[in-house]
């Protein structure tokens, strides 16, 4: 995993309080991803591991929970869903937040672990796998 913990404790700090907008993006389609929240909290697995061959799990991961209002990216989501499936792909997510009266750009990179779908919109779920301060 490639998440700087400074730049990761800048974004979780501040996102909120510069009201940052977060673009998903998947292949050539960019959404507006709301109601988004950033943690680091604990995995279902008692020591760092690869998960069924595939991707690798630590004790502790940075995840990213957002809503999509548009329901045109339902079929997309199935080239990037962790699970049964071992080709997925990483979601791009792009934010930019005021720090110090600086404009920093952030790059994350994360893979999907779930999705609910409602009518109007849907809930994602991601672990944040690669985090960029541009």
């Amino acid at each position: 995993m490639e998440v700087d913990t400074d730049s990761f404790a800048l974004l979780q700090n501040s996102y909120q309080k510069s009201n940052a907008k977060f673009y998903l993006s998947i292949d050539t389609k960019r959404y507006l991803l709301e109601n988004v929240s950033i943690v680091n909290s604990p995995t279902p697995v008692n020591s760092p591991t690869t998960r069924g061959g595939v991707y690798f799990s630590d004790k502790f991961a940075y995840k990213l929970r957002g809503s999509v209002n548009d329901l045109s990216i339902v079929p997309l989501l199935t080239k990037t869903m962790l699970g049964p499936n071992t080709d997925f792909r990483e979601i791009k997510i792009t934010t930019q937040i005021t720090f110090q009266d600086k404009v920093k750009d952030f790059t994350i990179f994360a893979n999907l672990t779930n999705s609910v779908q409602g009518p109007s919109k849907i809930d994602l779920n991601m672990i944040i796998v690669k985090l960029q301060n541009n």
